[in-house]
């Protein structure tokens, strides 16, 4: 290893004990500080209000929209052709990788065709795939609508998430889309039915083939495992 290498892995040559420090000092201050580098749409009156509720409430009257800072703000930073992604599964043996710039595209074009179907702000999307980017750039679309997602592990059987009822029955009305796609070629589900996510629609979504995205019907009362 060299002189430069070694140097850098150094613990003594980090700034974490400075900054750590710091936080200790001033701890408002300090997160002060750091969400200024955030792009806000309504910057905080008040870093933490210590009154609100039993965990208090950080950056009270801030508004700002995830997704533009993960992905857009890189972009207008003239960051665009940087890569935001590596995407290495071993399993799929696939290795792809997004920029910034293909990262903001396929974000814009989901998020537009989640508006289509009904999805606004506030409505709950399932999204329900495998580590892939499209999971990523489901959660990001779906933040920058302001729709509400809900990631299920991909190993979780589907025809027990198609039937959820009981206790989670409030929770369940409110799904809008439930969000699919493929894994090396395999569609892993399709679901619905009367006593389950019955007002639900699944979509696969398959990108970078953006466009492909198509829709299951099946008959009421029915669900599937495929």
């Amino acid at each position: 290893m060299d002189a430069a290498k070694k140097a850098a892995m150094d613990a003594r040559s980090s700034r974490y004990h400075e900054i750590y420090a710091r936080w200790q000092r001033d701890p408002l201050g300090f997160w002060g500080e750091a969400a200024a580098d955030i792009d806000w749409l309504e910057k905080p009156k008040k870093v933490f209000d210590a009154t609100a509720g039993i965990y208090g409430r950080w950056f009270v009257g801030g508004v700002c929209n995830t997704c533009f800072n993960t992905v857009d703000r890189h972009v207008n930073a003239g960051r665009g052709e940087q890569t935001a992604i590596i995407y290495d599964s071993p399993l799929a043996r696939a290795k792809r990788t997004l920029t910034y710039h293909r990262l903001l595209t396929e974000t814009q074009v989901l998020g537009g065709m989640l508006r289509d179907l009904g999805v606004g702000k506030g409505d709950r999307v399932i999204i329900y795939m495998p580590m892939v980017p499209e999971a990523v750039i489901a959660m990001l679309a779906c933040a920058r609508i302001g729709a509400i997602h809900s990631v299920v592990f991909g190993g979780f059987a589907a025809r027990e998430l198609a039937t959820l009822r009981a206790r989670d029955t409030d929770n369940i009305e409110r799904i809008k889309i439930a969000l699919n796609t493929n894994d090396a070629g395999r569609q892993q589900t399709a679901f619905a039915g009367q006593d389950g996510i019955a007002r639900a629609r699944i979509y696969y979504y398959a990108s970078p083939h953006i466009g492909c995205c198509r829709k299951r019907t099946l008959p009421r009362g029915a669900s599937a495992c495929k």
